[in-house]
């Protein structure tokens, strides 16, 4: 069956888009390191997208429940990945029973919430005691530097590395782990390679409205999931943050 695409907007990633493939492996790097967790478990990804992260996780979870907000976001995950089983449900009430699943997934999602104490209330009281929280997010200092307001206009509110482990204590979590993703190798020296930074290429190109250059759509396909590093080191210089926090 053909499923057809969700349009982009500027607010999701998707598989299979030559011109989205940096973005879509920068997010999928995450995703597969934080598969460890999720083995044998009864997943929540709350904010699932169009789908793709929570069919990876259905891969080694126990079951995974897979919730957006979007109607029609919804409704493409559950016809794309048939073996999820989709919710529509919103996440500042989220429709699960108090301590019914092992984690909650809640990977580029709480930069666009409004009440993000509020939606990690809900995860701590949906988790089972010991239940992780796996969250990244947009490392402000770098996504947005030098503001206090997001340049990204879905974003409501970023958060520096410090920022989000105190959002993560105040909600009475234990983290575990705070990491951040960058470049490895290779993106470094597409970075020298274009200018200081393929990031940027990327965006004049789709700010501009200008066809792609052949070479850095070439190069922009070719990115992998293992071309990121995720590491503690010089946490404020990484370009997600990835934490795994856990609920007492």
């Amino acid at each position: 069956m053909t499923v057809e695409p969700l349009p982009l907007t500027g607010e999701r990633t998707a598989p299979g888009i030559e011109a989205e493939n940096y973005w879509f492996r920068r997010h999928e790097a995450a995703y597969l390191a934080l598969l460890r967790h999720c083995a044998g478990a009864v997943v929540l990804e709350a904010g699932c997208g169009e789908g793709y992260g929570a069919a990876l996780i259905a891969e080694r979870a126990d079951r995974v429940v897979a919730l957006d907000y979007d109607a029609r976001t919804a409704a493409h995950a559950a016809r794309a990945y048939p073996g999820l089983a989709v919710v529509r449900g919103n996440l500042a009430d989220l429709p699960l029973r108090a301590a019914s699943v092992d984690v909650v997934a809640n990977l580029q999602v709480i930069e666009h919430l409004w009440d993000q104490e509020g939606f990690l209330a809900e995860c701590a009281r949906v988790l089972r005691p010991g239940g992780r929280l796996l969250l990244t997010t947009p490392n402000r200092i770098t996504f947005s530097p030098g503001r206090d307001t997001p340049l990204n206009p879905f974003h409501t509110r970023e958060l520096a590395p410090a920022e989000l482990a105190d959002l993560l204590t105040g909600a009475g979590f234990e983290v575990e782990e705070l990491t951040g993703l960058r470049h490895g190798p290779r993106l470094r020296a597409l970075d020298e390679r274009f200018g200081g930074s393929i990031i940027d290429a990327q965006v004049a190109v789709v700010v501009d409205g200008d066809p792609w250059p052949a070479d850095l759509l070439a190069a922009v396909a070719g990115v992998s999931a293992e071309d990121f590093e995720i590491t503690p080191e010089e946490m404020d210089a990484s370009l997600d943050l990835v934490a795994v926090a856990v609920r007492p």
